[in-house]
């Protein structure tokens, strides 16, 4: 897979060689959200020129995506939340795409896949909630990047209720969950 051209990739005639990147190599750290060392990737590469798409990019659209739809309270778990709000108190540590707190995506270069932890309005169904920002992300990234979305693992992580004033409180589920005797 990693030594093999794609097919799409055969009719390219160039003296340059263009790199090979496998799409594991956009590890992301799951506490703060985030692509560690995300170069762009290949979207187009035409007569006319390349077009890259940096991960960070796929990143900020799917958490922005995934926040439109209604009953997503916020993006993260617990820790991530945390860490966001430090990182807004620090000059220029809020911004930037990398700070994406609950988001994690891994870009090859024709394809991406998302990983977003969220926490959900109390009395929302969480099927219905999780397949609404599914169908978004997927509809947002692919119409904005060209990338085909090959899938969105959403992970809820806590449930806001009405009257919680903090957001900052530890998540309802253990870190480490027991393995489950249900399915």
């Amino acid at each position: 897979m990693y030594g093999e051209p794609a097919e799409e990739e055969n009719h390219m005639t160039s003296s340059t060689p263009s790199p090979t990147i496998p799409a594991a190599s956009t590890a992301t750290t799951a506490a703060a959200g985030g692509v560690a060392g995300s170069p762009g990737r290949l979207a187009e590469d035409t007569a006319q020129g390349r077009t890259t798409i940096a991960a960070s990019v796929v990143q900020k659209i799917a958490g922005i995506a995934a926040r439109e739809i209604s009953g997503v309270h916020s993006m993260g778990g617990g820790v991530s939340r945390a860490f966001g709000a430090i990182r807004e108190r620090i000059p220029g540590g809020g911004a930037g795409a990398s700070n994406i707190a609950g988001v994690q995506v891994e870009v090859g270069e024709k394809q991406a896949a998302v990983d977003l932890d969220i926490v959900v309005e109390y009395g929302a169904s969480i099927v219905d909630l999780a397949r609404a920002v599914r169908r978004n992300v997927i509809t947002a990234v692919e119409r904005m990047t060209g990338l085909e979305v090959i899938e969105v693992n959403i992970a809820v992580n806590d449930i806001h209720l009405p009257d919680d004033d903090d957001d900052v409180d530890a998540p309802a589920v253990p870190a480490t969950p027991a393995p489950s005797r249900v399915e």
